[in-house]
């Protein structure tokens, strides 16, 4: 008899960990079952991916989903819609929401209420505290749980860690790679009253400058030095912190954001003012290039939007009054397939920073590649495809990105999460079937 699958991708150009290949994929019970499959198999279901590339499902991972918070602002339900119609199968979410995310009965709540409303499967991180410190190691292997948030300098939300012996404290109660937002906050608060109300939006950079970030890094890695605890540092925006983490790959990993790869100053603050401003700051071109020679040279380990939605109306606000934070989870991927159509960076690049990448930094199990057993994530996209970015596309909310009215080549067609086609050419089909992430602990 004829092998019978579950679902069966037909016809599409798979990418591969050793390359790309024409063919079939074949799914039973959630995992893919087979590369390669005979002419006359059946399936309940077959997608016909001819002329598209069936990627392994991407990641995000990083994401703020506000959740619990303002429902009118994101939540899990219209965030995680929003990441698989932009062709994400998992987003892992940060834990500065109302209230954070610290103690083991939020994960707890958490962790259910993710599997009843998630459209895509999801990682949770716990935020540290002065007070939760000595808990950390115990909550950081709770299913789900990603990794720990350390907040070094200050951002929205109410979880900070500035001193070192804090920062030493939290790296020594558990043993899993601790994710840290890399600003100092003594030079933050000693700069800011140099500026007021009303300065141009550039100014936000200029506050949060290029020594703000780079001595926030220096400071973690010294400390990461001394306990062995690996740290992934989040968001780099400097060529100073490129360059130095590359002498600290026994201990540190990195992370890029699609914006500082995307946008520089000072077009960004003339062209959107408080929409263009996040933590830590897009910064100029000596900057985007730095990042994109990190992408190239492979001191990147993963690229994340840093979704962090506020009101339309809150962006407007004069700076600083206008609150930092950008929506991104949508566009992430067509984005950096633009990318990929102008050459900045190859198919296989942008899979292993968006797949591979988190799935190995994280611990992520069954996730991150095309291969025989691993759970059935595929992102389907049309290379070809042109389009144009709109705040009317976007599902969040708060309704608008900063990339709106930006042409694409590049886009996706389908999200399939665990064997589940959740979306197809821009509509979300079924019902939120979203599932935790597991990790190795």
């Amino acid at each position: 008899m004829p092998d019978h699958y579950d679902l069966l991708l037909r016809g599409g150009t798979l990418v591969l960990p050793w390359g790309e290949e024409a063919g079939d994929v074949g799914v039973r019970g959630g995992r893919i079952a087979a590369l390669g499959v005979p002419g006359d198999a059946t399936a309940d279901q077959v997608v016909q991916a001819a002329g598209l590339h069936v990627l392994p499902g991407l990641i995000d991972p990083h994401v703020h989903l506000r959740d619990p918070g303002d429902p009118a602002i994101e939540s899990i339900p219209t965030g995680t819609r929003a990441a698989v119609l932009g062709g994400l199968a998992a987003v892992f979410d940060m834990p500065n929401t109302s209230p954070a995310i610290t103690s083991a009965g939020q994960v707890a709540w958490k962790q259910g209420y993710v599997e009843r409303v998630a459209w895509c499967d999801m990682g949770l991180y716990v935020g540290a505290t002065k007070g939760n410190t000595a808990q950390l190691a115990v909550l950081e292997q709770e299913a789900g749980v990603c990794g720990v948030k350390v907040f070094a300098g200050s951002s929205t939300g109410d979880l900070l860690i500035e001193d070192d012996a804090s920062l030493e404290a939290v790296m020594r109660h558990g043993r899993r790679r601790v994710s840290y937002h890399s600003e100092d906050e003594y030079r933050l608060q000693e700069r800011k009253p140099l500026f007021k109300l009303g300065d141009p939006y550039s100014s936000h950079m200029e506050w949060r400058d290029e020594e703000c970030a780079f001595l926030g890094t220096r400071r973690l890695m010294a400390l990461a030095r001394r306990t062995g605890r690996p740290a992934h540092i989040l968001h780099v925006s400097t060529a100073q912190e490129l360059e130095y983490l590359a002498g600290y790959r026994d201990v540190a990993t990195v992370e890029l954001l699609v914006n500082h790869l995307t946008q520089m100053a000072p077009e960004v603050y003339e062209q959107l003012g408080g929409m263009g401003v996040m933590n830590p700051p897009i910064r100029g071109r000596r900057h985007w290039e730095a990042a994109w020679a990190a992408v190239r040279d492979g001191t990147a380990d993963t690229i994340g939007s840093d979704h962090a939605p506020h009101p339309r109306a809150a962006k407007l606000k004069l700076w600083p009054e206008c609150p930092a934070g950008l929506t991104g989870v949508q566009t992430l991927v067509p984005v950096m397939l633009d990318h990929v159509a102008a050459g900045r960076l190859s198919l296989a690049r942008m899979v292993d920073l968006m797949c591979a990448g988190p799935a190995r930094v994280y611990g992520a199990v069954g996730k991150g590649r095309l291969a025989v057993g691993y759970d059935a994530d595929f992102t389907l996209v049309d290379l070809r495809a042109r389009r144009t970015i709109e705040d009317s596309w976007i599902v969040s909310p708060c309704g608008w990105t900063p990339f709106n009215g930006m042409a694409v080549t590049g886009w996706p067609m389908a999200t399939i999460v665990r064997g589940n086609v959740v979306m197809r050419d821009d509509e979300v089909l079924g019902a939120p079937q979203g599932r935790l992430v597991r990790f190795r602990g």
